[in-house]
C-alpha cells in the first residue's frame, strides 16, 4: 500500500508540482486505485497551487466532485493501453492529463494535472466555465479571478505536460518500491534476530507460536473481547494472563473462573455477586468476579458449558456493561475487558441452537487459536528441558536430561494431553530418576514407551477387491483415532483431513457411533444374561 503521507513531503515530487503550477499552471491530484484523492485530506486544509482548484477543494462537497471525476478518469485509464492520457476535465471546456501508477505490476492509483486549457476562451465558454464552477458554491468574483489565471497549452507543449506527469507517476512508484524493499529487509533482519523462545510464561520458538505472539502484540493495545480455541492442556489460561498482562488494563484485577465447575445458580453467584438473604446462606452482602474485575480482566474458561440462562446475563454485561447481582434490584455498572477460552466447537453449537449466535459474534471479536504439542514438535525439546529445570531447581536437585532414545520417544508421541500431559510427564521422571542424571527410556510411561508399536494396522489384506480393502483400512483408522482422540470428533477429522461432516458420515456408515456401540453391548450382555 503507498504511504501518501510521506509523499506529499517527497522533494522531488513537491519539486515537479512547482515545475507544473509555474509552466503550466495546474494542480495536482494524487489518487488511489479507486479514485479518491489522496494528497488533499478532507480534513485538512488544502493546498493546491492552482486556484480553481483549492476554490472547489475548500467548497462544500468539492472533494467529492474531484473525486467522482478522478475515478472515471482511473477507469478510463485502466482500459487503456496507454499510460497517459488527455482527458475532458470535470468542468467544461477544461483539460487533464492522467498518469498511470502501478505497483507490483496492479492499477495502483493516478496522478492528475488539472485544469489546462486546449484552446482561448471564447466569452461564451468562460461563462459557461463560470456558471458550472459557480454552482460548487464558488464566490463569484474567485471564480472569475481562477479562470483568468488559466493556461492555454498549445499541441507542442502537451508532450511536456504529459511527460512531467508521468515523471511524478513515477516518482511515486520507485519511492514505494524502495520503501517496500527496505521494509523487507527489516522484516527479514527481525526474523533472524527476533525469533523469540518466549511470551510471558509461553515457550516455543515454532512457527506457530511465533505467529500466536505476532498476534498477541496486535492485540496488546485493544479492548475488544478475546476468545481462545483450544484443546485441553494447551495453555489458554497462560495466553489469557499474557492478553491481560501486556495491555492497558494491566494495573488492574485479572479474575478467573472455570464455567464448568460451577452449577447455573452459583456460577450467577460467583460472577455478579449477591445481596443478603438472596438465598439460605446468603449472611451478607458478596462481590462478584465482574465488580472485583471492574476496570479490570475477567476471563471466562469454558464458556461453552455455561447454561443458555447464563449466556443471556453475560451478553446483557457485553451489551449494556451492567450486572444485576442475585437477589438486587439495581443493576451495577462494570468496565471490564472479556476474555474466554474453550475447547469446543462453538460455530457448531451455534447451528445446533446449542450456543447464542448474538452472544458468539460478541465474544469472538479476536480470535487467538492455540496450536496443540503435535503441530508444534519443535518445541518439545524446549519444553522438556524447561519443565526437568525447573522441576529440580522446586526439589533442591541437581539438574537431569533425558537420554537419547528416551528424548525421541517423547518428540514421536502425539501428546493428546497437551503441555499439561508433558509436563507431569517430566515430574514423574524427576521423582523415578532418584540420582540419575540422564533419564533413560525404560522410565517413561508405558503409553509413550510403547507409542507407535500397536498402531500399525495387522492383517491387511493384499487380495480381493480394492475397495473393500481400502474401506477396512478406513475403518480401522477412524475406530483407532476416535479411541486416540477420546471420540472427539473435530480434532480426528483435522488429523485425517477431512471435514468433521465427513467423518460423522463415516462413523454412521461403519457404526461406530459411541453410544449405539455402547447400546449394542448392553443388548448383547442382556442376551447372555438371558441364556
Amino acid at each position: 500500500m503507498i504511504n501518501w503521507d510521506e509523499i506529499k513531503h517527497i522533494h522531488v515530487i513537491r519539486k515537479l508540482e512547482e515545475i507544473l503550477s509555474s509552466w503550466f499552471n495546474t494542480g495536482i491530484l494524487m489518487t488511489d486505485a479507486q479514485g479518491e484523492i489522496r494528497n488533499h485530506g478532507k480534513d485538512e486544509e488544502p493546498h493546491s497551487k492552482n486556484l480553481l482548484c483549492q476554490l472547489i477543494l475548500q467548497s462544500e462537497g468539492g472533494h467529492e466532485f474531484l473525486d467522482n471525476f478522478a475515478a472515471q478518469a482511473g477507469t478510463e485509464l485502466r482500459s487503456s493501453d496507454d499510460s497517459v492520457l488527455v482527458v475532458d476535465g470535470p468542468l467544461p471546456h477544461t483539460q487533464a492529463i492522467i498518469a498511470r501508477m502501478k505497483i507490483d505490476r496492479e492499477f495502483s492509483g493516478a496522478v492528475i494535472a488539472w485544469p489546462h486549457l486546449s484552446s482561448e476562451l471564447t466569452s461564451k465558454d468562460r461563462k459557461d466555465l463560470q456558471a458550472a464552477a459557480m454552482k460548487l458554491g464558488l464566490d463569484p468574483d474567485d471564480t472569475k479571478n481562477a479562470i483568468d489565471r488559466l493556461h492555454t497549452v498549445e499541441d507542442h507543449s502537451v508532450v511536456y505536460l504529459r511527460e512531467l506527469v508521468e515523471l511524478v507517476g513515477q516518482e511515486i512508484e520507485t519511492f514505494h518500491n524502495e520503501i517496500s524493499m527496505r521494509d523487507d529487509k527489516i522484516n527479514e533482519l527481525n526474523k533472524e534476530l527476533g525469533v523469540r523462545y518466549r511470551y510471558d510464561a509461553m515457550i516455543g520458538k515454532s512457527k506457530p507460536m511465533q505467529n500466536l505472539y505476532l498476534l498477541l502484540d496486535k492485540i496488546r493495545n485493544s479492548d475488544s473481547t478475546v476468545m481462545i480455541n483450544g484443546e485441553n492442556g494447551t495453555g489458554k489460561e497462560l495466553i489469557a494472563k499474557a492478553i491481560h498482562f501486556n495491555s492497558i488494563r494491566k494495573e488492574y484485577a485479572l479474575m478467573s473462573i472455570n464455567c464448568s465447575a460451577f452449577n447455573e445458580n452459583l456460577l450467577d453467584s460467583e460472577l455478579f455477586g449477591h445481596v443478603r438473604g438472596a438465598f439460605t446462606g446468603a449472611v451478607k452482602d458478596k462481590k462478584g468476579l465482574f465488580e472485583a474485575a471492574d476496570k479490570g480482566t475477567i476471563f471466562l474458561d469454558e464458556i461453552g458449558d455455561m447454561s443458555s440462562s447464563m449466556q443471556v446475563k453475560l451478553l446483557r454485561v457485553l451489551q449494556e456493561g451492567t450486572i444485576l447481582p442475585v437477589g438486587s434490584t439495581g443493576p451495577k455498572k462494570v468496565d471490564v475487558r472479556v476474555v474466554t477460552a474453550t475447547n469446543k466447537d462453538l460455530r457448531s453449537m451455534v447451528e445446533e441452537k446449542a450456543f447464542r449466535e448474538d452472544l458468539y459474534y460478541r465474544i469472538n471479536v479476536i480470535n487467538v487459536t492455540v496450536p496443540p504439542l503435535r503441530d508444534r514438535k519443535e518445541d518439545i525439546p524446549l519444553l522438556v528441558e524447561h519443565f526437568l529445570e525447573r522441576g529440580c531447581k522446586e526439589k533442591g536437585i541437581s539438574q537431569k536430561g533425558l537420554a537419547k532414545r528416551a528424548l525421541e520417544k517423547v518428540f514421536d508421541y502425539t501428546w493428546p494431553g497437551n503441555i499439561r500431559e508433558l509436563e507431569n510427564e517430566m515430574e514423574r521422571l524427576i521423582v523415578l530418576s532418584d540420582t540419575e542424571s540422564r533419564i533413560s527410556l525404560d522410565l517413561l510411561s508405558p503409553r509413550i514407551k510403547e507409542y507407535g508399536e500397536h498402531t500399525k494396522v495387522q492383517g491387511v489384506r493384499v487380495a480381493g477387491r480394492l475397495k473393500d480393502a481400502l474401506e477396512e483400512l478406513e475403518k480401522t483408522m477412524i475406530k483407532e483415532g476416535l479411541k486416540r482422540t477420546n471420540w472427539n470428533k473435530s480434532r480426528l477429522a483435522k488429523e485425517l483431513g477431512i471435514s468433521r461432516a465427513g467423518l460423522i458420515m463415516k462413523v454412521e456408515k461403519y457404526s461406530l457411533d459411541k453410544r449405539k456401540q455402547a447400546a449394542a453391548e448392553a443388548a448383547a450382555r442382556g442376551k447372555e444374561r438371558a441364556s
